[in-house]
């Protein structure tokens, strides 16, 4: 990367961690099941709900006891269940078609991340009716209230439920873009470990995956706080001690409740200290090839990880000490490679392969474009990388020789 760019990479993210302690960060407000919502909708006024979920909730029986307190409730919904696992533009644009003639004032996402980002996009286009949501793409261009948003994560991992983020894929272009902006956050979220006892091992192994790559971006990266730090050790914690439990008994109650706490730990400490490369080589794998984003994350997180080297071994030390791979008395180096050798091991035991199929050797500068200019200058990563350099992960990850 040109020196000049560096320094100016370095100047805005020294700038945003200035600015850290007053910006208007807020949490949800945590509600502890489906069953509680009739305060919620009693306190808001809530006359019309828009829900936002994909077809594999619907076919589960997930969105069951929301609807059953909406009912009870006498409050009068419609349910957009066709959204995909990156969800489009086009998803955006049908629901929010639903929201406006069913006279909704009010969002409610069960699943994945993929329902609640495209409910925070939905949110975003009410707000600013005459606005693509291409146009809301980037950081704060969303200023507007949104409206009250109710977020009901059946996953442990996206961490969505707490984020100023929505990822939206242009599919007619394959680029995958975020937008992030205050307003996006979720007004409340709904924390139900038996909503995620159905999970497939699969889906529970890379959404766990996808809770510890946040945490861990979040730590190793240059724009962190005590709370964030702490937050992310706990997540880190949280995941080494749960994810497998979950992963191979998906009704072990603790477990899940654990995997729940983490992903919404992990969530709150990368939406204010941000994220990094392995995220943004995600993004654009799954704006490329619909590669689901929890997968992408658990098979990239060793590589860039290892390419860090000596700039976050001290870093990633600290994490293997909370997750308990190594000691103090281990040096940061060693500390470190222990970490990383963890998290492959964890992926072989649930059978996370080591790569991720159909990269095409043709795309990937596009692709390292994409993941270059989302990451630089906004997130703080240990070493910064040039779009030359960030391609030779695609070639890892891909395993193309």
């Amino acid at each position: 990367m040109f020196i000049l760019k560096k320094i100016g990479c370095r100047i805005f993210q020294i700038g945003f961690r200035a600015a850290l302690p007053i910006l208007p960060y807020r949490e949800p407000k945590v509600v502890s099941s489906c069953e509680a919502l009739g305060e919620v909708f009693a306190k808001e006024g809530t006359r019309g709900v828009l829900i936002v979920t994909d077809a594999g909730i619907v076919q589960n029986g997930l969105v069951a006891p929301l609807e059953r307190v909406l009912k009870q409730n006498g409050i009068p919904y419609t349910v957009y269940g066709e959204t995909q696992p990156n969800p489009t533009v086009k998803n955006v644009e049908a629901a929010l078609s639903l929201y406006l003639q069913n006279n909704c004032d009010t969002l409610i996402a069960i699943g994945g991340g993929s329902p609640m980002d495209c409910a925070k996009a939905v949110g975003a286009r009410v707000a600013y009716p005459k606005k693509p949501v291409g146009k809301m793409a980037g950081v704060l261009r969303v200023l507007r209230r949104i409206p009250t948003l109710i977020a009901i994560p059946t996953t442990a991992g996206t961490g969505s439920e707490t984020t100023l983020a929505a990822v939206i894929t242009d599919s007619e272009h394959d680029y995958k873009y975020a937008i992030m902006s205050f307003p996006l956050i979720p007004h409340y979220a709904v924390l139900d470990a038996s909503l995620t006892y159905t999970l497939p091992p699969h889906m529970t192994s890379t959404t766990g995956m996808d809770a510890l790559t946040h945490a861990v971006e979040a730590y190793i990266g240059r724009s962190t706080s005590r709370e964030t730090r702490r937050l992310a050790l706990d997540a880190v914690k949280l995941v080494f001690e749960n994810v497998e439990t979950a992963y191979r008994n998906g009704h072990d109650h603790m477990a899940r409740e654990n995997m729940l706490r983490a992903a919404y730990r992990a969530g709150i400490a990368f939406s204010k200290s941000y994220v990094g490369y392995i995220h943004a080589i995600a993004h654009s794998l799954g704006g490329k090839y619909g590669t689901p984003h929890g997968l992408a994350n658990a098979v990239i997180m060793p590589y860039v990880l290892e390419e860090y080297g000596a700039c976050a071994y001290k870093k990633l030390h600290r994490l293997g000490i909370a997750a308990g791979v190594c000691s103090e008395s281990d040096s940061h180096e060693t500390g470190a490679k222990k970490f990383i050798a963890a998290i492959k091991t964890l992926n072989e035991r649930m059978n996370i392969p080591r790569t991720v199929a159909g990269i095409q050797r043709e795309d990937i500068p596009e692709m390292a474009g994409h993941a270059e200019k989302e990451a630089n200058p906004l997130y703080p990563v240990p070493k910064l990388m040039t779009q030359k350099e960030l391609e030779i992960f695609y070639y890892r990850v891909g395993g193309i020789q």
